[in-house]
């Protein structure tokens, strides 16, 4: 996203009008999410300015200034404020254009403890905004996930929003790590599931995909 997160960190990069972040937190906010974990690095006293004004949720900061953890490891960080039920977890730099239904509210209702350690919230690969790679998963028709085969296209994105277990986060040994690989192998168990995402996903890692975004997001309200 540079040149403009040379100045601005890229949840606060504005997309008509609107911080990337405020999309995420006003969607957790209408489906009745009380406190949100955000972690924080770079150009990090801007974020906690930004957020300190914010009704709902309740935000608690997770400082990584002193060292970029990854997702994975950025979670780790976070798990004693976020106890031992299975949490939402959410990207910044992409957001959703709901549809019907909060998707948020029916991840709820779809996760099931019982044969998932993740739930993720997966959009349609061709009809995605800013998506410029051949896909991350298959679904199989009971709504496991299976990982992108290599040299082939794969009908869904991640969108950036799952459920997990905090177990899978607590098991992990190392400060530093990535969270796909344990998503990788929540599938590999037969464990990993996917909901289709109602409405429209929004991906935004360039400058220039901003204003495809800003675009989809006028369609969507005329």
């Amino acid at each position: 996203m540079r040149p403009i997160t040379n100045d601005t960190p890229k949840p606060l990069v504005p997309v008509a009008g609107r911080a990337l972040i405020e999309y995420a937190l006003d969607a957790f906010a209408r489906a009745g999410v009380e406190t949100a974990i955000v972690n924080v690095h770079w150009l990090a006293d801007q974020i906690e300015a930004h957020l300190r004004a914010r009704p709902a949720p309740r935000i608690v900061i997770s400082d990584e200034r002193a060292k970029l953890l990854d997702q994975g490891g950025g979670l780790r960080k976070a798990l004693p404020h976020l106890g031992d039920a299975p949490f939402f977890v959410c990207n910044t730099d992409a957001f959703w254009v709901e549809g019907p239904r909060s998707n948020l509210e029916r991840m709820a209702q779809a996760w099931d403890p019982e044969i998932m350690d993740a739930l993720l919230l997966v959009a349609p690969t061709a009809t995605s905004v800013g998506v410029d790679w051949p896909g991350d998963f298959t679904m199989e028709p009971d709504g496991r996930l299976v990982k992108r085969e290599e040299r082939r296209v794969a009908p869904f994105v991640y969108s950036g929003v799952g459920i997990i277990k905090p177990e899978l986060i607590a098991r992990e040994s190392e400060e530093v790590f990535r969270l796909a690989p344990i998503f990788f192998a929540a599938a590999e168990r037969g464990r990993l599931h996917g909901l289709r995402l109602d409405g429209v996903w929004l991906h935004v890692g360039t400058p220039e995909a901003i204003g495809e975004a800003e675009r989809a997001i006028q369609r969507s309200v005329l």
